[in-house]
């Protein structure tokens, strides 16, 4: 039972990878993904899609150490002719390169032999980025496909790259008539909203607004859901320390540092939580039930006190005598 209105639901955020996938990778919501790729490439009349294949589809279990999916499909319109389409939402190192590197190992992957050249099958590659991409104009939606320099004819189309640059959608919720805008916005706007608006009233949108409700997911794909945001938070976090660190250095440069010091950083946790559950654990086995308070302690310590305490368990006999300050303590302090 689904209630809208007044009543408040809670959205994943479609750009999370894990979410996009989810919503539009379902084997069950075909209707949302073609909705979803006539609306942004034009589609229409016998060129509209007839069928769709999704060639990975969302599977929680599967993707559980995924560091960014890429959604591929196969379509093939009302005239017979197939395409595939690459969708991506998650940024990587070297991205544009990595962009045009995936749809054109899409596209020679298709055949073995040079003489099934005839069969190679357009490659339409969409990225959708949480951020401005392209410096040169303002348009949120861009096209970007080979051209002949003189004429500006498009002889080589067989790759072709859509972009949705969501920072530079700024169509308000009563604008919304274009179907590809009330994508754009759900898209953008979604992970924030609590209910389904009003405004939007395409059946294919409302059934994605449906597969991101939270309580339509499992125990399972939310804890995932969570586990990717809060990856791709703490890799923007350290992007952005590498960028203020490497200011004179270079951006390419500042992410080296960023990539070194987040391998750093998660080793030193890696190592702190390791240190406090030994220590835990010695704790239970001495006095039995480990108090809150001092799990607490314990989990919130640096690594240096937790070894200087690990070391005062041994002659310790009452917990305050575990966390007393000797001279591995005042070590640990400085």
């Amino acid at each position: 039972l689904l209630f809208y209105g007044d009543i408040p639901v809670k959205f994943i955020d479609p750009k999370i990878d894990f979410a996009f996938k989810k919503i539009f990778g379902s084997e069950d919501a075909r209707d949302i993904l073609i909705s979803f790729l006539e609306s942004l490439l034009g589609l229409e009349g016998d060129r509209r899609i007839a069928e769709v294949t999704i060639l990975d589809p969302f599977l929680a279990p599967k993707i559980k150490n995924f560091k960014y999916s890429i959604l591929d499909v196969t379509c093939r319109d009302q005239r017979g002719v197939s395409y595939i389409v690459e969708m991506q939402v998650q940024k990587a190192a070297a991205f544009l390169k990595r962009i045009q590197y995936n749809a054109a190992k899409a596209y020679v992957r298709q055949i073995e032999k040079g003489e099934d050249y005839p069969r190679l099958n357009q490659v339409i590659a969409v990225t959708i980025t949480d951020f401005s991409l392209f410096n040169g104009f303002d348009h949120c939606v861009s096209r970007h496909e080979s051209r002949e320099t003189v004429t500006g004819q498009p002889f080589l189309q067989e790759i072709r790259h859509y972009f949705i640059e969501l920072p530079k959608f700024t169509v308000p919720l009563e604008d919304l008539t274009q179907i590809l805008d009330q994508w754009i916005y759900f898209i953008k706007f979604a992970g924030t909203l609590e209910a389904i608006p009003d405004k939007i009233r395409i059946e294919p949108i409302r059934h994605a607004f449906e597969k991101a409700m939270v309580a339509n997911m499992t125990p399972e794909e939310y804890e995932l859901y969570e586990k990717a945001g809060m990856a791709i938070a703490d890799a923007q976090g350290v992007v952005q320390l590498a960028r203020e660190e490497g200011i004179q250095i270079g951006e390419q440069k500042g992410i080296q540092i960023g990539e070194q010091r987040g391998i750093q950083i998660g080793e030193q946790k890696g190592r702190q939580e390791e240190a406090a559950s030994l220590l835990l654990k010695q704790i239970r086995r001495k006095w039995g039930q480990v108090p809150d308070w001092v799990t607490a302690k314990v989990t919130s310590a640096t690594l240096l006190h937790i070894e200087a305490w690990s070391e005062n368990i041994l002659f310790a006999n009452i917990f305050e005598e575990v966390f007393s300050l000797g001279q591995s303590d005042r070590d640990a302090d400085h």
